[in-house]
């Protein structure tokens, strides 16, 4: 069974933990209303993607 030969140190295992950080997601204007969408996804507000009603949006 493989065990550690030294311990770690509280400084190198907090700096492998550092890296878990939350990332914002990407965002990108729609077309026609201009609302922020994210990519690849039909646009809530006006229910468009590429250009093309795919959603009936009712008010």
């Amino acid at each position: 069974m493989a065990v550690p030969k030294r311990k770690t140190s509280k400084a190198r295992r907090n700096a492998r933990r550092a890296n878990w950080k939350l990332t914002a997601p990407n965002l990108a204007t729609c077309t026609k209303c201009g609302a922020l969408v994210m990519p690849h996804r039909a646009c809530k507000s006006c229910g468009t993607y590429k250009g093309k009603v795919v959603l009936e949006i009712t008010d």
